[in-house]
C-alpha cells in the first residue's frame, strides 16, 4: 500500500495532456485509449467492448513497464478505499514492445498494444464508474511515464434521450449566431434497486472534451440547467446551453509525399483564419485521431506548425487545444504572436486529428475565461456525438461514485 500512496502523489506532475517528456531514459508518446468497438470515440466499456492501450516508447532499450488501473471517484481522484483498491486484477505485468521501423528511430523505438480485460485474466475492471491507467516502471511503480482516463459502465437505467435545436435568451446577442445552442433532455425511471435520494446527477461529455463535461446535479435550478423528480422514481435532467459548436479543423498528416520534410504547417494553405461567419465544409471524427499504422515505415514524427490569423479586434491570448492533447486547455499550448500572427510548433506523429482554437485570459498564471466558438463559429449545422451518464452515490463498499445508467447520442 505504501508504493501506492507515493505513486499517486506524484501523478499530478504527469499526463497525456502535456507534451512528453522523458522520465528515467524513457518518453512515452502518442498515447491513446479505445475501445474495440470504436477507434475515434470515448473509451466507455459497456461489457460487450474491451478498452485498447496503444503508445510508443522512446529509449536506448526495451522497457520494462507495468500499467496499474485504478478506480476513481468524483474529480477524477483515484479512490483510497481499500475495498476497491483490487491488488489481485488491478496490474498488467510485463508489457511486450514490439520494434519500430528504424526510419522512426530518432523518435521512437518501440510500441506496445494491450487489450484489458486480458486473456491471461491480470486485470478485471469490476466497479462501474471513472477508471484511470498509469504507465509505470516495473520495478519502481513510483516512477510513471503517462496516464490515461476511461469509463466502465453497467447500464441498469434505461435512458431516454432527446436533442433539439435552442436559443439563449437571458439577454440580447450579437451576433445573432451566438445564442444558438443544442438542448440535451435525459429521462428515466429508477428500478427498485435503487434509492431515489442517492440519484446524484447526469454528466454530458461533448465531442471527448472530458475536462468539460455539461453537469446538471439536483441543486441545479436556472434558466438554462434543471432537473424535475416526481418524488417517486421518475427523474428529467435538461441542459439547454449547450453551445452549438462547428465541426473542428483537421489536420492529416497522412500524406507523405506533401508532407515529405520534418517540419511541416498543419495546412496546406499555411495560415489559418476565423470561420465564426463559415458553415462547416466537412466531417470531423468528433474530437478523435487516428494514427498512422505504427508498423508503417512513413509512420514517422514530424514537428507541425499552427498558425493563425485572427480579426483585428481579439485581444486576448490564443490556444491550441485538440485531440493530440485530450481537449485539455494547457499553458503548453499557448500559441505565440507576431506581426498579428499566432503560431506553435508541436511534435504529432503521423496521423489524423481535430483541433480548434481557442480565446482566453491568463490571471495569475492560469487560463480564465476560455471562449471556445469565437474563433470558430456556432452554427446548428454541424454534427456531434454526446456521451451521457447518471451518476448515483452508492452506499456499498463503504461508498462511491457509481455510473448506473449511460448512453451516446449522435446529432
Amino acid at each position: 500500500m505504501k508504493e501506492f500512496i507515493f505513486l499517486f502523489t506524484i501523478i499530478i506532475l504527469l499526463n497525456a495532456s502535456v507534451p512528453s517528456q522523458s522520465i528515467n531514459g524513457f518518453e512515452v508518446k502518442s498515447l491513446i485509449a479505445y475501445t474495440s468497438s470504436s477507434i475515434t470515440s470515448l473509451p466507455v466499456l459497456n461489457g460487450g467492448n474491451k478498452l485498447v492501450i496503444e503508445f510508443d516508447v522512446q529509449g536506448d532499450f526495451i522497457p520494462n513497464m507495468n500499467i496499474v488501473f485504478r478506480f476513481c471517484d468524483y474529480g477524477w481522484i483515484p479512490t483510497d478505499n481499500l475495498f476497491l483498491i483490487d491488488q489481485q486484477y488491478g496490474t498488467a505485468y510485463f508489457l511486450d514492445f514490439e520494434e519500430l521501423p528504424i526510419t522512426l528511430v530518432d523518435d521512437a523505438r518501440y510500441h506496445h498494444k494491450s487489450i484489458y480485460p486480458d486473456e491471461r485474466d491480470q486485470v478485471k475492471f469490476p466497479f462501474a464508474g471513472k477508471w484511470r491507467f498509469y504507465l509505470t516502471d516495473t520495478q519502481d511503480t513510483s516512477i510513471v511515464y503517462a496516464t490515461g482516463k476511461f469509463f466502465v459502465i453497467q447500464n441498469k437505467v434505461n435512458l431516454g434521450v432527446k436533442l433539439k435545436r435552442d436559443e439563449l435568451e437571458d439577454k440580447s446577442y450579437w451576433p445573432v449566431e451566438l445564442a444558438k445552442s443544442f438542448n440535451v433532455t435525459t429521462d428515466f425511471f429508477l428500478p427498485n434497486e435503487f434509492y431515489p435520494s442517492f440519484v446524484d446527477r447526469v454528466e454530458i461529455i461533448e465531442n471527448q472534451n472530458i475536462y468539460n463535461p455539461i453537469a446538471v446535479d439536483r441543486t441545479t435550478n436556472t434558466l438554462f440547467r434543471f432537473y424535475k423528480w416526481d418524488a417517486n422514481r421518475s427523474f428529467t435532467f435538461t441542459a439547454r446551453d449547450i453551445p452549438a459548436g462547428n465541426e473542428f479543423r483537421q489536420v492529416d498528416l497522412r500524406d507523405n509525399i506533401f508532407f515529405s520534410s520534418k517540419d511541416v504547417r498543419a495546412q496546406r494553405d499555411g495560415l489559418e483564419y476565423s470561420r465564426f461567419f463559415l458553415n462547416p465544409l466537412n466531417d470531423d471524427l468528433n474530437g478523435g485521431k487516428i494514427f498512422s499504422n505504427f508498423k508503417d515505415e512513413y509512420s514517422t514524427y514530424l514537428n507541425v506548425t499552427f498558425s493563425i490569423r485572427p480579426p483585428e479586434e481579439i485581444l486576448n491570448n490564443i490556444f491550441l487545444v485538440g485531440a493530440f492533447n485530450n481537449w485539455k486547455l494547457s499553458l503548453d499550448y499557448k500559441m505565440k504572436k507576431a506581426d498579428g500572427v499566432y503560431s506553435i510548433t508541436i511534435p504529432l506523429k503521423r496521423g489524423i486529428y481535430d483541433y480548434q482554437y481557442v480565446v482566453a485570459d491568463v490571471i495569475d498564471n492560469e487560463i480564465v475565461n476560455p471562449n471556445w466558438i469565437l474563433l470558430e463559429g456556432n452554427t446548428w449545422l454541424n454534427s456531434k456525438e454526446y456521451d451521457i451518464f447518471i451518476y448515483y452515490n452508492e452506499q456499498d463498499k463503504g461508498g462511491y461514485e457509481r455510473i448506473i445508467g449511460y448512453k451516446r447520442i449522435t446529432q
